[in-house]
């Protein structure tokens, strides 16, 4: 199957009409001009290749959408992942978080293993390829034995090591943590007072952390090439500590002197795109923009909004800070490479057909996403443009092959 007449980002460059072919759902030919065959021609379109998540939270908030209104998992996964496509996300890493030992959390170990077992459970049937980012919170340590279990069952594809309490980290200013928490309780009908949140931290603070679990489990990831990811580091010595581990991602990095050491070492460095597309943090910590144009930050991440990975690397191109070519790497070829996935991420002869076509304007829009060449969303501009696209080629999405871990 040939696509036609569109413009092409490709890694080094673009060019601004040209044509590519799809075998066996891989790119096997990329030229200038036109296809030399029947093809879908959609001049009006930019090709760019399927956007790559390292860090997305919202299936959780999709399972619970309001406090005690619980969806089923299966379904709310479905839904979601309807909506990833559709905003250009062809792999996606599920954050799971392994946060809480009360049992009817959404973050309870025993919710986030049955999450886990739902994405891979349901993973072949699903349009986009979605996979599962463990995020272990070191002050429930009795949660380390759960996760290595899942990881040992190949359940598990990015961990990460994560630290939320109150007085490091993202929440380094505890008055601003206790204002954030309040404001957030009434939001999600909790509504703590003050005093409350008080004596949560002064619980919190006294919390065992689990570093010689993280050791444990950080063997067993790296001996199976899992990838590990360090959440919301601060302090040069906490991402010195951490790369001594084994992590090689740096998440969400809350200073500029712990950004910088991770760039250092030679660690891929995620942040937020809706941070980068706001051009700012919601805690008051790094700025995502700031720190992806001093060439510090090389992912970004959907965090809690899928729709600004897209907008956030088209921002940079248009304000000038660096080619669009450049830009589209912070959603594709840079998380690609920073988890180990050498078979996607980028428009490139023998790379898999992961597509995504978008009607550039004001405000771009995803008209199309193919997955392995197929696909899996496609609107109505799409259907007016007499796709040459066979019938079989529409075929239920267990069809896609298990792909690189």
């Amino acid at each position: 199957m040939w696509l036609s007449d569109l413009k092409l980002v490709l890694p080094d460059g673009i060019i601004e009409r040209g044509a590519l072919r799809i075998e066996d759902g891989y790119i096997a030919e990329i030229i200038e001009g036109s296809a030399p065959e029947p093809a879908l021609r959609a001049p009006a379109l930019t090709a760019l290749p399927g956007l790559i998540d390292i860090h997305g939270d919202m299936l959780e908030r999709e399972i619970t959408p309001r406090p005690k209104a619980n969806i089923p998992i299966d379904l709310a996964l479905h839904e979601l992942d309807k909506r990833l496509v559709a905003t250009g996300v062809t792999t996606a890493y599920a954050a799971v978080s392994f946060a809480w030992h009360k049992q009817d959390s959404i973050r309870s170990e025993e919710r986030a293993r049955e999450i886990m077992l739902t994405v891979n459970r349901m993973q072949p049937e699903l349009l986009a390829d979605h996979r599962v980012h463990a995020r272990f919170e070191i002050t429930n340590p009795d949660a380390g034995k759960v996760l290595e279990e899942l990881l040992l069952a190949g359940h598990v594809h990015l961990i990460s090591v994560m630290d939320h309490t109150p007085g490091q980290g993202q929440y380094r200013d505890i008055e601003a943590y206790v204002k954030f928490a309040v404001e957030w309780g009434k939001r999600t009908g909790e509504d703590h007072n003050e005093e409350q949140v008080w004596k949560r931290i002064e619980v919190a603070q006294q919390r065992p952390k689990g570093w010689d679990v993280v050791a444990d489990v950080a063997k067993v990831a790296l001996a199976h090439g899992v990838a590990l990811a360090s959440h919301d580091d601060d302090t040069v010595e906490k991402v010195q500590f951490v790369h001594n581990l084994g992590v090689s991602i740096s998440e969400f990095p809350v200073s500029w002197e712990a950004a910088q050491e991770a760039k250092r070492l030679g660690m891929h460095i995620a942040m937020g795109a809706p941070n980068a597309l706001r051009g700012g943090s919601l805690s008051g910590n790094l700025n995502a923009a700031a720190a992806v144009e001093a060439g510090v930050v090389d992912t970004l991440a959907t965090d809690y909004y899928p729709a600004a990975m897209l907008h956030a690397a088209y921002s940079f191109a248009e304000r000038g800070v660096m080619p669009l070519y450049e830009s589209i790497k912070l959603v594709s070829q840079n998380p690609a490479d920073a988890l180990g996935l050498h078979d996607r991420g980028r428009i490139a002869v023998g790379a898999q057909a992961d597509i995504v076509l978008v009607e550039e304007g004001q405000r771009h829009r995803v008209r199309g996403t193919l997955r392995q060449g197929i696909p899996v969303y496609w609107d109505r501009y799409m259907a007016t443009l007499g796709s040459v696209v066979e019938p079989q080629v529409f075929v239920p999405s267990n069809h896609f092959r298990r792909s690189v871990p």
